[in-house]
């Protein structure tokens, strides 16, 4: 199965994840986001293949941090 190589602008970022620009923009800075590409003096876009990773990885992290449900009920928790 080919990967999908489209370049994403911000707009089409954003609603994939769900972050707003300066969420996105700040988790650029600290490396923890994809890196855009360049595409001219003020064009920049993020290739669909990376973020499509980091969305696979964030949730597969989320997936493995969560507790069962219920788990809290049976200590009398909420």
């Amino acid at each position: 199965m080919p990967s999908d190589n489209r370049l994403l602008r911000l707009p089409e970022v954003m609603d994939k994840t769900g972050f707003g620009r300066a969420s996105i923009y700040r988790y650029v800075a600290l490396k923890r986001f994809p890196q855009p590409v360049k595409l001219g003096e003020r064009a920049i876009a993020w290739r669909s293949d990376e973020v499509d990773a980091w969305i696979n990885e964030r949730t597969r992290v989320s997936a493995a941090s969560a507790k069962p449900v219920g788990a809290n009920a049976a200590q009398g928790g909420v």
